[in-house]
């Protein structure tokens, strides 16, 4: 299946998306996608509701808004420098275990929402990324069962602010948390949509110029490693998002830099995850 959200910020309501491309509202199911619809088996209880309903959810204009596919979790984890590539264009050394750090949930929007910048910032910048959400409680998980864990997968644009993530000092969440800095979606594809997650194509552009390209074969950290090792130090719980890195072409990394500015379009997808599209804009300080 594909999950989706949609509707005005704060007020989405969950749908689907069937082979053909259309939208289908499943709120007469009667919960969202959130921590407990995932904790409580809902995957497998709204495939079988569809079964004797789907006929009847009404169609989603495919004008309305989409929100993240998942309601806000109760953590997002994030790996850096995964891919060599992007470890190299850091300057960085290539980690021998998983970088962690968190992003904040309230940095979550939908897949086409506006990218702010922040405040005084300066060096506001993209990075495509395969996320994974979590389907079930995991702690010490073994990496032989981790995969039994996940739910699905969703497209990730981890925005990033370089001046408070790298010379502000402390940790990098800084730098990761400002509003929209977590767009996710289109959809959530549950695992039988993505046969193999560790052979999927990901680029993003600028302004139609394509910067980063990559394959997640690439990842130095699989996803099942991601998965137990995370665990050995915090409980995952439903719909927990690891976002598993992104390859080089960063503004951070280009010769000279350079970063996000108002007007600007950002485009990026992952094959089977869909695409998304954000414009750039300035804080204001309005709403």
């Amino acid at each position: 299946m594909k999950l989706i959200r949609h509707g005005k910020p704060n007020q989405e309501k969950p749908g689907i998306q069937i082979p053909n491309g259309t939208r289908l509202d499943v709120s007469a199911f009667g919960q969202d996608f959130d921590e407990k619809f995932f904790e409580n088996d809902g995957l497998n209880k709204l495939a079988d509701w569809l079964l004797s309903h789907q006929s009847q959810c009404p169609i989603v204009s495919p004008k309305t808004r989409l929100g993240a596919p998942i309601g806000r979790p109760s953590k997002i984890i994030c790996i850096g420098l995964n891919y060599s590539d992007h470890a190299r264009e850091s300057g960085m050394t290539l980690p021998t275990e998983p970088i962690l750090f968190f992003k904040s949930t309230t940095a979550v929007c939908g897949p086409d929402d506006n990218v702010i910048i922040p405040k005084n910032s300066e060096k506001t910048d993209w990075e495509v990324e395969l996320a994974v959400v979590i389907g079930k409680k995991a702690s010490y998980v073994e990496e032989a069962n981790a995969m039994d864990f996940v739910a699905g997968y969703v497209l990730h644009n981890d925005i990033s602010e370089r001046a408070f993530q790298l010379e502000r000092q402390g940790q990098w969440v800084k730098g990761k948390s400002a509003d929209t800095f977590a767009p996710l979606g289109p959809f959530l594809a549950t695992k039988d949509e993505i046969p193999n997650p560790h052979n999927l194509s990901v680029w993003l552009k600028v302004n139609g110029e394509r910067l980063q390209y990559s394959n997640t074969s690439n990842l130095v950290f699989n996803i099942p490693h991601l998965v137990s090792y995370i665990s050995q130090f915090m409980t995952l719980l439903p719909g927990d998002v690891i976002s598993t890195g992104t390859p080089a072409g960063v503004g951070l990394g280009l010769n000279p830099p350079r970063y996000l500015k108002s007007g600007d379009v950002i485009e990026l997808g992952i094959d089977g995850l869909g695409l998304q599209r954000q414009e750039v804009v300035a804080w204001s300080g309005v709403g």
